[in-house]
C-alpha cells in the first residue's frame, strides 16, 4: 500500500512544519516551585529535563531517524507556526498509528530479520502534572475501577506480535514487531483531558497529554533494553464526538481571521507525525529486565495469542457494619442490589486483576489489598447456598464471571495473626 512507503527525508518534513521541537510549547515553564518541594534527583528524572540534558548535535536537523510513527488523526488548525502540533482524539475511539521503517540502506543491520519492541505511553504534557503523575493515575484508577487509560485494538491492528499490558501500568502497552513488515497499531485512549482538571467554576479547559513511543532492540542476552528511537506528539482527548466538534470550532475560528493573522498559524494536516524526543525514564515505568515473553525465543506468534487485558477482573469491597445493616434492610424489602449501593450510599470497590486464575494468586492479591503477608490468610471461602462456606479452588476461580463483584468478610483463624477470607 502507498502509505507503507518511507516518508520524505527529515529536512523535508521539517520544511513542511510537521516536525517540532519536543518541548517548544511545554506549559508551566514560567511557574515557580516552592524551594525544597522536590529533590533534584526526582526533578532530573522527568522527561522534560532528560530532553534538556540530551544535548543533541547541531546537525540534528539533517539526521535521518531510523523509524517514523504517524498518527492518523488531523492536527488542529489553531496552532501557531512555531508551536508543537496538537491533535484531538475521541475517548475510546480506535486511532491508527503507522510504524514505518525509515532506515537508510545499511543502517542498523543488526536488526535485519529481527523483532524490535515498542512501548506506548499516554503521559502528561504539563510539567506540574508530571511531578504528581503517580498520584494522578492512582486517583483515576479509584474513580474508574477496572478501566485502562490506554489499550490496543487488537482485531484492527496489523503486524504486532505478543501485545501486553501490565495491570499496574494503566497508561502503558507494549508489543514486538518486525520493521521489514507492514505494522499498524490501533490505540484507544479512555481518559479525557478534563478528568485531570481542578473543577472550580465548570467549563475548565482539559489538560494536554502526550502519546510517546519508545523502541528497543535486543541485547546480547535477548533482552529488549537497547534504545533505538523515541518520538511523541501532543494530544487532547474529548468525550465521544467531542474531538470532531472541537476541530470544527477551531476551523471556523480560523476562517474568521484575516489573511495576515492566518499567516501566523499552521495549516491543519491530515495526519500527525510524532517527533523525536528523549526516551521515557525507564525507572518510572519499566524495569530493565524484559517483560515475560519478550525474549529471543519469541520469534513469531500469531496475533491472537497476545493479551492486552488481564484474563480476569473482579471487584471486591470490604464489609462494614453499615453495609451489613443495609443488606439486612434490603433482604427485608426483598430487593437485591449486586453493587451493594442503595438509598444514595456509596461504597468503594477495589479491582483485582488475575492472570493465572489460581487460588494462590487470589490470596496474594487480597493480601496486597489488605497490606498483609499472604501467609496471614489461612483460607479463602465463597459463601454458597444457605450461607455455607465453600473452599475456593483453582477451578472455581476459572469459572468466575468477568467483573464479578464480591463483599469481603474476614474471620479470625484458629492460629494467631491469620484470617479466613469469605467472598459474599
Amino acid at each position: 500500500m502507498a502509505w507503507a512507503l518511507k516518508l520524505p527525508l527529515a529536512d523535508e518534513v521539517i520544511e513542511s512544519g510537521l516536525v517540532q521541537d519536543f518541548d517548544a510549547s511545554l506549559s508551566g515553564i514560567g511557574q515557580e516551585l516552592g524551594a525544597g518541594a522536590y529533590s533534584m534527583s526526582d526533578v532530573l528524572a522527568l522527561p522534560i529535563f532528560k530532553q534538556e540534558e540530551s544535548s543533541l548535535p547541531p546537525d540534528n536537523e539533517n539526521k535521518i531517524l531510523p523509524f517514523q510513527y504517524v498518527l492518523c488523526a488531523a492536527t488542529s488548525p489553531a496552532v501557531k507556526l512555531h508551536d508543537e502540533t496538537l491533535t484531538y482524539l475521541n475517548q475510546g475511539q480506535s486511532y491508527e498509528i503507522r510504524m514505518l521503517d525509515n532506515r537508510k540502506l545499511g543502517e542498523l543491520p543488526e536488526i535485519n530479520g529481527k523483532l524490535v519492541k515498542s512501548i506506548f505511553r499516554v503521559v502528561f504534557h504539563d510539567r506540574r502534572l508530571q511531578y504528581t503523575e503517580h498520584q494522578q493515575l492512582e486517583g483515576w484508577r479509584w474513580n474508574r475501577p477496572g478501566d485502562r487509560i490506554l489499550d490496543i485494538d487488537i482485531p484492527m491492528s496489523v503486524g504486532i506480535i505478543d501485545p501486553r499490558a501490565n495491570p499496574n501500568q494503566l497508561n502503558t502497552v507494549e508489543f514486538l514487531w518486525d520493521p521489514a513488515k507492514r505494522t499498524s497499531v490501533f490505540i484507544q485512549v479512555h481518559c479525557i483531558s478534563t478528568e485531570f482538571t481542578m473543577r472550580k467554576h465548570g467549563g475548565e479547559k482539559g489538560v494536554p497529554f502526550r502519546v510517546q513511543i519508545d523502541t528497543f532492540k535486543e541485547n546480547e542476552n535477548g533482552e529488549y533494553t537497547e534504545h533505538l528511537h523515541s518520538a511523541s506528539c501532543q494530544i487532547k482527548v474529548f468525550k465521544p464526538k467531542g474531538a470532531d466538534r472541537k476541530q470544527k470550532t477551531d476551523r471556523e475560528k480560523m476562517e474568521k481571521r484575516t489573511p495576515h493573522e492566518k499567516e501566523k498559524y499552521q495549516p491543519s494536516y491530515e495526519t500527525t507525525i510524532l517527533t523525536e524526543c528523549s526516551p521515557w525514564p525507564e525507572i518510572t515505568y519499566v524495569n530493565n529486565s524484559p517483560s515475560p515473553g519478550f525474549n529471543s525465543s519469541h520469534s513469531s506468534f500469531p496475533l491472537g495469542e497476545g493479551m492486552v487485558r488481564p484474563r480476569l477482573t473482579i471487584y471486591v469491597c470490604q464489609e462494614s457494619l453499615q453495609l451489613r445493616e443495609q443488606q439486612q434492610q434490603q433482604q427485608q424489602q426483598q430487593q437485591k442490589h449486586e453493587d451493594g449501593d442503595s438509598n444514595g450510599t456509596f461504597f468503594v470497590y477495589h479491582a483485582i486483576y488475575l492472570e493465572e486464575l489460581t487460588a494462590v494468586e487470589l490470596t496474594e492479591k487480597i493480601a496486597q489489598l489488605f497490606s498483609i503477608s499472604p501467609c496471614q490468610i489461612s483460607q479463602i471461602y465463597k459463601q454458597g447456598p444457605t450461607g455455607i462456606h465453600v473452599l475456593i479452588s483453582d477451578e472455581m476461580i476459572q469459572n468466575f464471571q468477568e467483573e464479578a463483584c464480591f463483599i469481603l468478610d474476614t474471620m479470625k483463624a484458629e492460629t494467631n495473626d491469620s484470617y479466613h477470607i469469605i467472598l459474599k
